[in-house]
């Protein structure tokens, strides 16, 4: 149903390391930066595997933290995925486990990124 969402982000420098390193686990990376005289002078740039398909956009007003959450095929992925954004600045909203509550065997990890947004990589395969 979506095609690509995206974020608005308050530090672009801040921001970039955060989701370079917190992406690297799952084999999702920087794809494309639109030049800026297209974009009025501000820094956008979309992350994906094939295609871009979760944006950054350089604001000065973020607003309210929003939910993004990104699947993972494997429980390790969503492990290396917590540890790494923890390192890059993250805050913890959720460490890596199963969540009964939603399904058998989602297994899922939540970080505030550095604009308070809640990143969740989640898995529904058995282990």
């Amino acid at each position: 149903m979506l095609d690509h969402v995206g974020i608005l982000v308050a530090d672009w420098d801040k921001a970039k390391a955060f989701y370079d390193a917190a992406f690297a686990p799952m084999g999702i990376s920087l794809l494309m930066q639109v030049p800026e005289e297209y974009t009025g002078g501000v820094k956008v740039a979309g992350y994906g595997k094939g295609h871009p398909d979760f944006w950054l956009t350089e604001a000065k007003d973020t607003g309210p933290g929003r939910h993004y959450a990104f699947a993972s095929d494997n429980r390790a992925a969503i492990d290396a995925f917590y540890a790494a954004a923890m390192a890059a600045g993250g805050r913890d909203n959720g460490a890596p486990g199963l969540r009964p509550h939603y399904s058998e065997n989602y297994y899922a990890a939540f970080v505030l990124d550095p604009d308070g947004n809640n990143i969740e990589v989640v898995c529904h395969a058995p282990e």
